[in-house]
């Protein structure tokens, strides 16, 4: 368990981390006065909520574990975080899994409409792609391939079609795994591997620096999926119960609970495995992650 030292230090870096990511979205994001006033209104009001920020986080854990630093790694960070949110604003749409709450508070289009939260997806998905091009490199274009790679067909935006395709209960453990390899794990792989490429990491290092995302993706989601069973919405800070009552296709409904513990389990030790692989000075937070994933309960 992650406990201690180890513990202590993850909680002070996971929230210096969203701190650091915080201020930088603040500074880059439009104000809510600039115009178009009620868009950028929106595009806050879904980008500045309670979120756990983890993405960038392990964007930056990755880059500083290779040799990194923070500031090599904070365009990248802004960019994936800017996706992430840009998927849960669509994920909430009615005609998608038609959710009213997000991070503890009333979804987009709930308070602004869905137009406009069809926009906000769209406006924070292009400043993604406006913050990797900040710099004129090729680490920038290694950036843009790795991300819009992780967030088109044949990852998030894929799985979630799988996902919406899947939605009358006839899944089987294959076809859940494809939809959390690609709606889940792509951005988590997606992440590690660009803080790799921040750092300006061997290519090896960055194969395993994707397969560590990718395995803490797959726990992450193993881990989403019982919550969405046992968890409650202030603590969820989402409706709990949405995929049994939309019969969604989720680890818990094709292996049961025991059987979702267990996967989660096996992706975490695939994720410390390949965290052994990466030689650098942030180990203990890599596994220590890891251990935090698989006890979350939000």
């Amino acid at each position: 368990m992650s406990t201690g030292v180890q513990g202590s230090s993850l909680d002070e870096w996971l929230n210096l981390s969203a701190q650091w990511i915080g201020s930088e979205l603040e500074a880059h994001i439009p104000l809510a006065s600039e115009e178009p006033q009620r868009l950028h209104e929106a595009m806050r009001y879904s980008l500045f909520g309670a979120g756990k920020r983890i993405r960038p986080a392990l964007l930056r854990l990755t880059c500083e574990h290779l040799g990194g630093a923070a500031a090599d790694a904070v365009d990248a960070a802004m960019a994936i975080e800017l996706v992430h949110t840009y998927s849960l604003v669509h994920d909430d749409l009615p005609c998608m899994d038609d959710d009213d709450l997000r991070r503890g508070r009333p979804t987009c289009h709930i308070v602004f409409g869905e137009d406009m939260a069809v926009l906000v997806g769209d406006a924070l998905l292009t400043l993604a792609m406006e913050m990797l091009a900040r710099e004129e490199s090729a680490r920038s274009a290694k950036w843009a391939a790795v991300l819009a790679r992780a967030a088109g067909s044949r990852g998030m935006v894929g799985g979630q079609v799988l996902d919406v395709m899947s939605a009358e209960g006839d899944a089987d453990v294959a076809r859940v795994a494809r939809i959390h390899q690609m709606k889940t794990a792509a951005l988590f792989s997606a992440a590690a591997e660009m803080g790799a490429i921040s750092a300006g990491a061997s290519h090896a290092d960055c194969r395993t620096a994707a397969e560590y995302g990718r395995a803490l993706g797959l726990c992450f989601q193993a881990t989403d999926d019982l919550l969405d069973v046992t968890g409650d919405a202030a603590t969820l800070g989402k409706t709990p119960g949405k995929d049994e009552a939309m019969h969604k296709a989720t680890l818990v409904a094709v292996l049961g609970m025991d059987g979702a513990r267990a996967e989660a389990r096996r992706q975490g030790e695939l994720a410390k495995s390949c965290a052994a692989r990466l030689h650098g000075s942030k180990s203990v937070l890599l596994l220590a992650l890891v251990e935090r994933v698989l006890e979350r309960s939000a």
